[in-house]
């Protein structure tokens, strides 16, 4: 029986490139939760820029798994969230790859601590991708040494595509896992959203079995491996759609189906 459904944002709830959600999710996501299923966003975002999209009406009711798996909140006040899981990346290593992507020309990167992120530049097309598009929260460092916290997430901008940072940087990424996801980002991580969705599984006494995802891009492919009912993207990547055959056109129009089975209607 359906517990838990987690959607990824970019690309399968929220076109590339818009800012703001359908206005029916909000009422789709409080008759679901009424028949006894949790919604999670489930995102390479960080906590501020994906509970935005849920404001006001239902950010305090659902969780947030952030940072593509590396921490997940449970439903709660914007200021003082449960942390259900923290997954942080191993800090030597994580500077070392941070120091090889911003040598790299024409790349930038963002660097993810729990409630803000960190940048070393002050190019304008990074500033305006992460203020005006994707509405993060972010403070300039002079060096990625004097990050004050945890990093949970390397985010490598790429205004040309990933290509070449998929070239140069992956075989410099240890242990560390690699994902593109979005036209412009490639991530690195310890944690993923599998992982992520593992823990919030267990922390709600959810069966794996009973969790339906959404996802679009290979940073999603760890989720979708794992929940009972994955749904990719019609407009994923051909090899993406080969491995996962339960596809959609629309996130909004599969949980009003959900609905209408959980409704009796």
């Amino acid at each position: 029986m359906l517990k838990l459904i987690a959607s990824d944002i970019d690309g399968t709830l929220l076109p590339y490139g818009a800012t703001a959600m359908s206005p029916e999710l909000p009422g789709i996501i409080r008759r679901l939760r009424n028949a006894g299923v949790m919604f999670c966003p489930a995102s390479g975002r960080q906590y501020h820029s994906v509970r935005t999209l849920f404001q006001p009406e239902i950010a305090d009711q659902i969780c947030f798994l952030c940072e593509n798996g590396a921490v997940v909140f449970g439903p709660g006040p914007e200021e003082n969230p449960p942390v259900l899981s923290k997954t942080p990346m191993p800090r030597e290593e994580a500077l070392a790859l941070i120091r090889e992507a911003l040598a790299l020309p024409g790349y930038d990167a963002f660097i993810s601590g729990q409630f803000v992120g960190y940048i070393c530049s002050h190019d304008p097309v990074l500033i305006r991708e992460l203020d005006e598009v994707l509405d993060i929260r972010f403070q300039y460092v002079e060096r990625p040494e004097d990050i004050p916290e945890d990093i949970l997430e390397l985010s490598v901008f790429c205004p040309n595509g990933p290509d070449r940072a998929i070239e140069a940087l992956g075989p410099k990424r240890g242990q560390l896992k690699m994902a593109v996801s979005g036209p412009k980002w490639l991530d690195f991580n310890v944690a993923d959203k599998g992982v992520g969705l593992r823990g919030l599984c267990e922390k709600l006494g959810v069966d794996l079995a009973d969790a339906a995802v959404f996802g679009d891009n290979w940073n999603d492919v760890s989720m979708l491996e794992i929940a009972g009912h994955p749904y990719l993207m019609e407009t994923a990547d051909p090899a993406l759609r080969a491995r996962f055959p339960q596809q959609c056109a629309s996130v909004i129009e599969v949980l009003k189906r959900i609905l209408s089975q959980l409704e009796g209607g």
